[in-house]
């Protein structure tokens, strides 16, 4: 079974570019190729694909807006931002507003595909760049106030699986390092979701770690 791609992005250049990566690559089928974020939605429900690609700097509707309206409108789909800039804002935003992975669009075209591949099993690719940005936002000395960590009732299964999560691990290694199957991890971040009250790994991550969960 194919993955279902879908490229949103104004440089019709690169979009034929990933469009042609996309089309010649096996176990992979682009279903959609857009120059904007208008009317996003029915270019959504148009092409339903597993995987969005998402330019940040587009006219009209910035990337960031559309990543947006997709995660409200279909919170499960998973986007992952292709862009020529490291700007520190222009990553924790796109993280923010629920991002499975950020990558540059520099970025070589069989890394490309299997950030698509890691982003479709429920990994968070980032490029080495911008994963040492994010790093680096993470690592900053946390407030001198203590604060009382949050109980959400999550099991030590569902901890366990929150903190492997937090390391980056995709749901594939998440199986094999705690011993269950794939649908099992799959199950428990379905209840880590419900239970953290978000909508993406990106969300979980980061509320684990600002809220010290794991």
């Amino acid at each position: 079974m194919s993955i279902r791609v879908a490229v949103f992005d104004d440089n019709n250049l690169f979009l034929e570019s990933m469009s042609s990566l996309i089309e010649d690559a096996p176990g992979f089928s682009l279903v959609g190729a857009f120059v904007d974020c208008v009317d996003i939605k029915a270019k959504i429900d148009s092409c339903e694909p597993d995987v969005v690609m998402m330019d940040i700097e587009m006219p009209h509707v910035s990337g960031i807006e559309g990543l947006k309206t997709i995660k409200k409108l279909f919170p499960k789909l998973n986007v992952l931002m292709q862009t020529s800039f490291e700007d520190d804002d222009k990553v924790f935003a796109a993280i923010c507003a629920g991002a499975s992975g950020y990558i540059l669009k520099n970025t070589l075209p069989a890394r490309i595909l299997e950030s698509i591949v890691e982003v479709y099993q429920g990994g968070s690719p980032m490029s080495p760049t911008v994963a040492r940005k994010v790093l680096g936002f993470l690592q900053q000395p946390p407030p001198t106030v203590a604060k009382e960590i949050p109980n959400y009732n999550l099991s030590n299964r569902e901890k366990e699986v929150l903190g492997c999560l937090v390391t980056g691990m995709s749901y594939k290694m998440i199986a094999d390092h705690c011993h269950i199957s794939y649908e099992t991890v799959r199950s428990h971040m379905k209840n880590i979701y419900e239970k953290l009250h978000v909508v993406s790994m990106t969300e979980a991550v980061a509320k684990a770690i600002n809220q010290g969960l794991v």
